[in-house]
């Protein structure tokens, strides 16, 4: 599997994200690692998003975090498409940092 079907699988919901995961930990794709890292990260914050959606007040502003969550997923999606590498606003760096051994 190359580098951007690594990154396109990782995108295909949690499963996804664990193949492309085992796939790159054998031959290190850097454009792979690089989606990798930015789909764990939204993954995770979707996890804790959920976690904490019944609470009442919270469960408001877990759903508009949702809908801001897709909104990246989708654009880091699209940029796996089209072979560019670009940071997610606001969180891709921070992702790419937290997920460095990866």
């Amino acid at each position: 599997m190359d580098g951007k079907t690594k990154a396109i699988v990782t995108h295909i919901t949690f499963i996804g994200l664990i193949i492309a995961l085992i796939s790159n930990s054998k031959k290190k794709d850097e454009f792979a690692s690089f989606y990798i890292r930015q789909t764990l990260g939204l993954y995770l914050a979707g996890a804790i998003t959920s976690v904490l959606s019944p609470i009442p007040l919270i469960g408001f502003l877990a759903g508009i975090v949702g809908l801001v969550l897709f909104i990246l997923w989708l654009i880091s999606l699209i940029n796996a498409l089209l072979d560019k590498k670009a940071p997610l606003p606001i969180v891709g760096d921070f992702f790419q940092e937290l997920f460095k051994s990866l």
